[in-house]
C-alpha cells in the first residue's frame, strides 16, 4: 500500500537530510562513538544546512517551519543511517529544549537564547530525571529558592542521565520552589554555562548511543537572575505534561523509523548471505519473519503518521502520545531483536548496523516515560471514562 503521508516539499528535504547525513555525519560517527562524544561542530554544521532548529521564528534565526513530516523525515533518514546517537542530542535541542522555550519564553528569553540554538551555536538539555526519581517526577528533590534580596534563585540538587549534559549551553532545569504544594509546586529555570555552582558530574558510560553525550548535573547554591524562570512559578509539573505529547511521539517516531530500517537490512542481508547452497530468504522461516515485521512495521507506521497529523492539528492528547509511544518502542525492540537473529553471527559484530541499532534502541522503552507507565496513563485515562 502506497504511503500518502508526505508531500513533494517532504520528498525535496529528504534528499537535504541524506546528503547532510552522508557529508557531515557518517564520515565521522565511529569516531564519535570511540570518543563518546559528538563534536560540537555537527550543531553548527546541521544548523546551516536546515536540518536544526525549524521550528525557531524567522525573526530568531528559524524557519519556523511548524509542520512536523519535516521532523519526521529527519528521524527517518538518522534512522537509515545507522546515526542514532546525532539523531538523540539534536532531538533534545529541537523537540524538547527549543519548543519549552518557544512555548514558555518571554519576549528577552527568546530574544536570549533561541537565535544560538537556532544556530547550533547554543546546546541545550532538560535535566528532570534525579538518581532517585526515574519516571516519578513528583518525587524530585532539587529545590529552588527565591532571595528577594538579589532577585535570584537559589538551586542545589543533583540530576542524572542528562542528554546532552557535557555539551550543554544551557539547561532547562526543573526544580522543586515550594515544597508543600505538592504538584503545583514545581518550576523550570534556566541555568547557563559557567554559573558559578553548576558542575558536570561523569560523562555516562551506557548500553547504546555510545556517541551521545550523558552526564550527571550538580548544582550547588547556584545563583540565577528571576529572569530565568521559564514559564509560570508553580506551573512546571504542567509545562511538562503539555509537552510530553511531542516528546512521546518523537520517540515513536525514532522508534518506528528505526524498526523500519532495520527490517530493510535485513531484508537485504538474507538474500545476499548463503545456507545449505542457497539464500536464507529463500528459507520459508525467514520469509515469515520477514512478512511478520513488514506487517507490523506497516500498521504502526500508518498510526504513527495519524499522529503526526494530530500533532500538527494540536489534537495529540498526552494518552495518544503514551500508545503511540509503548507500542512503537517495544515493537522496535522486538523487530530488531528479530533482525540480529536472522544476521546470525554477523548480526553481533558491530561492523554491522544491526548491532549498534540492537545496541542503541534498548533505552526507547524506558526514557520518556517506561512502558509500564505509559500503560498506566493509558489504564488511568480508560478507568476515567468508565466513572463518568
Amino acid at each position: 500500500m502506497q504511503r500518502r503521508h508526505f508531500e513533494a516539499d517532504h520528498e525535496d528535504y529528504r534528499g537535504t537530510v541524506r546528503e547532510f547525513l552522508a557529508r557531515e555525519v557518517k564520515p565521522h560517527y565511529l569516531q564519535w562513538e570511540e570518543d563518546h562524544l559528538i563534536d560540537r561542530s555537527a550543531w553548527l554544521a546541521a544548523a546551516k544546512a536546515g536540518i536544526m532548529g525549524l521550528s525557531v521564528p524567522e525573526k530568531f534565526g528559524g524557519s519556523g517551519v511548524t509542520d512536523f513530516r519535516f521532523r519526521q523525515v529527519v528521524f527517518e533518514e538518522i534512522a537509515r543511517s545507522a546515526t542514532t546517537s546525532f539523531g538523540m542530542g539534536t532531538g533534545c535541542q529541537d523537540d524538547i529544549v527549543i519548543p519549552y522555550i518557544n512555548h514558555l519564553g518571554t519576549e528577552d528569553q527568546k530574544r536570549r537564547w533561541l537565535p544560538g540554538l537556532a544556530a547550533g551555536e547554543l546546546i541545550g538539555a532538560i535535566a528532570m530525571t534525579e538518581p532517585e526519581t526515574g519516571s516519578d517526577l513528583q518525587a524530585i528533590r532539587t529545590s529552588a529558592v527565591y532571595d528577594p534580596a538579589t532577585k535570584e534563585w537559589v538551586i542545589n540538587g543533583q540530576k542524572t542521565f542528562i542528554t546532552n549534559g557535557i555539551h550543554s549551553d544551557l539547561v532547562i532545569v526543573v526544580c522543586r520552589t515550594d515544597p508543600n504544594a505538592g504538584s503545583k509546586g514545581f518550576s523550570l529555570i534556566v541555568v547557563e554555562r559557567d554559573t558559578p555552582g553548576f558542575s558536570r558530574g561523569r560523562k555516562l558510560h551506557k548500553v547504546g548511543l555510545a556517541a551521545q553525550d550523558t552526564a550527571e548535573l550538580v548544582f550547588e547554591n547556584v545563583r540565577v537572575p528571576a529572569s530565568n524562570l521559564l514559564g509560570t512559578e508553580g506551573r512546571g509539573f504542567i509545562h511538562m505534561m503539555e509537552n510530553l505529547p511531542l516528546e512521546r511521539l518523537s520517540i515513536a517516531i525514532g522508534a518506528i523509523s528505526a524498526a523500519r530500517a532495520a527490517y530493510e537490512w535485513t531484508k537485504h542481508y538474507v538474500f545476499e548471505r548463503k545456507a545449505f547452497g542457497k539464500p536464507i530468504g529463500d528459507l520459508q522461516n525467514t520469509r515469515f519473519v520477514l512478512a511478520e515485521m513488514l506487517t507490523e512495521i506497516e500498521i504502526t507506521e500508518s498510526h504513527i503518521d495519524r499522529c503526526v497529523i494530530a500533532l500538527n492539528a494540536d489534537e495529540l492528547t498526552a494518552v495518544d502520545a503514551a500508545k503511540a509511544k509503548w507500542w512503537a518502542t517495544e515493537l522496535q525492540k522486538n523487530v530488531v531483536d528479530r533482525c540480529v537473529q536472522v544476521h546470525g553471527g554477523y548480526g553481533y559484530m558491530m561492523e554491522y548496523p544491526i548491532a549498534r541499532s540492537f545496541l542503541d534502541g534498548r533505552i526507547q522503552t524506558i526514557y520518556g516515560g517506561t512502558t509500564e507507565v505509559m500503560k498506566e496513563i493509558i489504564g488511568r485515562d480508560i478507568a476515567s471514562q468508565i466513572a463518568q
